[in-house]
């Protein structure tokens, strides 16, 4: 096989955040999610909290499934039910791991004699199969775990000792961050550290409460280089055909047809609707 020139053509987000309970990982998820998404963009979420993600239905748009039993093959099945989605969110991936340390412990007493490093001879090709489905959804996956989580103590503001709770890895697989482009932790306050950064623009840094902004300059990011240039040359034989309009019904019937619609195109049109109601050819 040949080399030939690297290029981010087509490129998909993998995010994985991970903190301890009430650090906002399912909120923050959504907020990354809508402006990676975009306007016309649709937002999947695998959801095994238990209903939670459903409560933020009135801040977002997105659809939801509620996963009652978040085994490793069911949540593989939804996420091949959510091809077709521009972000898909499976918060959180903690339980999928449970499940199967449960499923590897039943599996060492019935057939390996309670051994259950043998029994990880059937767990980990499950585990891997798992990471495959992620890797090879065709949209940007953001994925939640929690965090191992433990106590210290500092000094608040009023000079007093309190305690703070401290998640100091994912919940999840060992090894699992390597699977992803960007792994951020998320504390108490909301906040998020960025572990791990393939974009080159934000390794170490805290970023104050991510939001849809953040999602959209990810975004902008992953579409830079070739994509932009294709997206560029895709627009001519669309400009070509509004030339041969000349009626505004026949911009409305061919405008039906464009999908997906974007802000280019739609100045395209625009311009031609102008055109057309000034008399011009």
């Amino acid at each position: 096989m040949a080399f030939k020139k690297a290029t981010k053509k087509n490129a998909k987000l993998r995010l994985a955040l991970f903190g301890v309970s009430g650090s906002g990982k399912s909120y923050s998820a959504l907020r990354i999610a809508t402006g990676l998404a975009g306007k016309n963009g649709k937002i999947a979420f695998i959801d095994t909290e238990r209903g939670s993600a459903s409560k933020y239905a009135d801040r977002f748009d997105f659809d939801v499934c509620e996963l009652e039993k978040p085994t490793i093959n069911n949540v593989k099945i939804q996420i091949e039910q959510a091809k077709g989605y521009d972000v898909l969110i499976i918060d959180s991936l903690t339980h999928a791991w449970l499940e199967l340390l449960q499923e590897v412990e039943q599996v060492a007493r019935t057939k390996f004699g309670g051994n259950t490093w043998s029994a990880w001879s059937e767990g980990t090709p499950k585990q891997l199969s798992l990471i495959n489905a992620i890797l090879d959804f065709n949209g940007h996956i953001i994925v939640t775990m929690r965090a191992e989580t433990n106590w210290t103590t500092t000094t608040n503001d009023k000079g007093k000792v309190v305690p703070v709770r401290i998640g100091e890895a994912p919940k999840q697989g060992k090894g699992i961050e390597y699977e992803f482009d960007m792994l951020m932790q998320l504390s108490q306050e909301h906040n998020a550290l960025v572990i791990k950064d393939r974009t080159g623009k934000y390794q170490d840094v805290c970023i104050e409460m991510p939001d849809e902004k953040f999602g959209a300059e990810l975004a902008e990011w992953l579409n830079d280089g070739e994509t932009k240039k294709q997206v560029e040359q895709d627009l001519t034989p669309i400009a070509e055909k509004l030339a041969t309009l000349n009626t505004t019904d026949e911009l409305t019937e061919y405008f039906k047809t464009i999908k997906p619609m974007t802000d280019e195109i739609k100045s395209l049109f625009t311009a031609r609707k102008e055109a057309i109601l000034k008399g011009k050819k």
